[in-house]
């Protein structure tokens, strides 16, 4: 695991060493440079040595020194793809090196080497003969990578904050990407908050011409679900069994590592599940699992992940987090991430992180796990929302809102007066927008008050209607086209993004299990009454795991990685006073905050989101008056 950076254009040696000196978080163990004379191109890395660790060093040539290459990331099928190399005829100068695979394997399949890749990764490839970049995004953008663009400088870096530290980068806040986030809690690719800097989407490549100066970008992979009915003539028990198979090699594929490696264990199914994969490689006694717990019980789920640790008999380690705890991390954490983030729960994991890494190097997680089978709490809703939506008129609807709203406010873990007001906001627009709505900030009535140009809900929700129409056209019910968009969109630009950042900031590699090329194409195939049937989630895994989890983990509801930020609101945590884009009225969010502590409305999240702004742009000021 590591962080590259590069450019090409303006600049010097100076430039490169702040880029990657900003990424030092990401890489302690090392660092390298490189500069072409002939291009003026600079190459940047830091160092996370996990595997090969005497002999990984970059940027790495191939032994013709026409190929160099910077890599973050994993290559899971990376001794399979060495083998079928050596037998072409290439000759490698390292034992097990992941990354020279990747020069060898773009020699063999140039472009399309991505496509070959089980992996998490996004890496450039300066190709000398050609002079072009090659680069590359995995599947799911675990990894990520931005991009800036302009008439004399091309750059990239793995996060937005190291292509700013670059002296000819200066990028005010993108008005349209700002809306965005707080329509979604994120900023989607290919935006970003910034002016002119992108991020290369998950499951794309990108080739930049160093003598034409031509950017052209294209994708190789997405999810797709094409369900295959010919599977239910195979019955549920004979495909549970392939899917615990294809959990178990997934598993065993991500502990292939040269230093210490453990597992987050919330107590959930999906981190569970990845404990069991583990286990049927290694003696379960060897292997170390970490979990959070709250001191508010509605949130709190470690009794279920020492329950789960005692049953295999890992080496388990915990920790608590409470209002205090939180005040210390807040303006750290949420200062630190390169983009803004309005999920809570960074909070949490990244303390996991932090903790974790005081004891090993590598993590795997149980990520993905609810987007492919369906575990979140709105496939419940879809049914009954579809139902209310054909027989409750508009005025009708209106009038139950305001009744809602007329609830006691409850700081508890989906409480029902909270989960009533995010259904009912959904529903209030059209169906492609409900999963968006119910987990947004804002919704789009809101935006108005807040913003003196608000976007129409067509552009402020353009990338979900765009998943939304592709489904329609694909044939795909309302069930199949929101396990889309928590796959392609929620999964990518909110969960992998918030895993990788609070693991990163403490050094510590995590691993998603469920991404595995294998598994994911299984889920794809899969009819969706074996992920979702009537009113049940995650059926087909809960099959595959019974017998393997104690029924109360099995079978318990889904309670979600949050933290009680409507409480820790009104209890403390102080909103700090930032300078936001002009157009923006910050009286309207003054005023949410005094409703939110009052108890007369609840606006956990848009104030959160706004937190996690606020915090942001504090630091990129303090970073910017440093630096002058």
């Amino acid at each position: 695991m590591c962080g590259i950076a590069g450019f090409v254009g303006v600049g010097d040696r100076s430039d490169i060493e702040r880029m990657t000196a900003a990424l030092a978080h990401r890489g302690p163990d090392g660092e390298g440079f490189y500069r072409d004379a002939a291009t003026g191109l600079f190459l940047g890395h830091r160092r996370l040595a996990v595997i090969d660790v005497a002999h990984g060093a970059q940027p790495m040539w191939d032994a013709e020194r026409e190929l160099a290459v910077v890599f973050n990331g994993e290559i899971y099928n990376h001794v399979e793809l060495r083998a079928e190399l050596e037998a072409r005829g290439h000759r490698f100068l390292t034992s097990h090196s992941d990354t020279e695979v990747l020069l060898q394997g773009y020699r063999t399949w140039g472009e399309r080497l991505p496509e070959r890749l089980n992996g998490m990764f996004a890496f450039c490839i300066y190709d000398q003969p050609r002079r072009h970049l090659f680069f590359a995004r995995d599947r799911f953008g675990e990894k990520p990578l931005y991009y800036y663009d302009s008439k004399d400088l091309f750059a990239f870096a793995s996060e937005a904050t190291a292509l700013l530290a670059h002296a000819h980068i200066h990028a005010g806040i993108d008005q349209t990407a700002l809306q965005k986030y707080f329509a979604y809690g994120y900023v989607p690719a290919p935006r970003t908050l910034y002016q002119n800097c992108r991020k290369l989407p998950g499951g794309w490549s990108m080739r930049f011409d160093l003598t034409t100066r031509k950017l052209e970008t294209s994708q190789y992979w997405k999810f797709r679900l094409r369900p295959d009915r010919s599977l239910e003539q195979r019955g549920q028990g004979e495909l549970a069994e392939e899917l615990r198979a294809l959990l178990n090699q997934a598993a065993r594929r991500r502990l292939i590592s040269d230093v210490p490696l453990g597992i987050f264990l919330s107590g959930g199914i999906d981190s569970s599940a990845v404990l069991v994969g583990a286990a049927s490689a290694m003696p379960a006694d060897r292997i170390e699992t970490f979990s959070i717990g709250f001191r508010e019980r509605s949130f709190d789920e470690s009794t279920y992940a020492r329950r789960m640790a005692a049953q295999y008999g890992t080496i388990h380690h915990e920790k608590i987090l409470d209002l205090e705890e939180a005040k210390k991390l807040a303006s750290v954490v949420l200062s630190r991430v390169d983009e803004p983030l309005a999920d809570g729960s960074l909070l949490p994991t990244h303390l996991l992180a932090k903790f974790t890494r005081e004891h090993v190097t590598v993590a795997l997680s149980g990520d993905g796990g609810d987007e492919l089978f369906a575990g979140y709490d709105p496939f419940a809703a879809l049914g009954p929302a579809t139902l209310y939506s054909g027989l409750v008129p508009n005025p009708l609807h209106e009038l139950a809102r305001k009744l809602v709203d007329r609830l006691p406010v409850s700081s508890r873990n989906m409480s029902l007066d909270f989960r009533l007001r995010r259904a009912l906001a959904g529903l209030s627009y059209p169906q492609a927008l409900w999963n968006a709505v119910w987990m947004a900030p804002l919704e789009p009535r809101d935006f108005p008050d807040l913003f003196s140009s608000p976007l129409a809900a067509e552009e402020l929700y353009s990338e979900v209607l765009e998943l939304w129409q592709e489904g329609e056209e694909a044939g795909l019910n309302l069930v199949e086209r929101s396990l889309e968009f928590y796959t392609r969109f929620y999964l990518q630009e909110d969960i992998l993004m918030k895993v990788d950042r609070a693991a990163m900031m403490c050094s510590l590699e995590t691993r998603a299990v469920f991404l595995d090329n294998d598994l994911v194409a299984f889920a794809e195939r899969l009819p969706t009454r074996f992920k979702f049937c009537r009113g049940q989630r995650k059926v087909l895994l809960k099959k595959a795991l019974a017998g393997a989890l104690p029924p109360e983990i099995l079978n318990r509801p889904k309670k979600g990685f949050g933290i009680p930020a409507a409480a820790w609101l009104r209890q403390g945590l102080v909103l700090p006073s930032a300078d936001l884009p002009t157009g923006f009225n910050e009286a309207v969010a003054a005023r949410r905050l005094l409703q939110h502590q009052s108890g007369e409305a609840d606006h956990r999240l848009f104030l959160w989101a706004y937190l996690a702004l606020a915090q942001k742009l504090v630091q990129s000021k303090t970073d910017a008056v440093a630096a002058a």
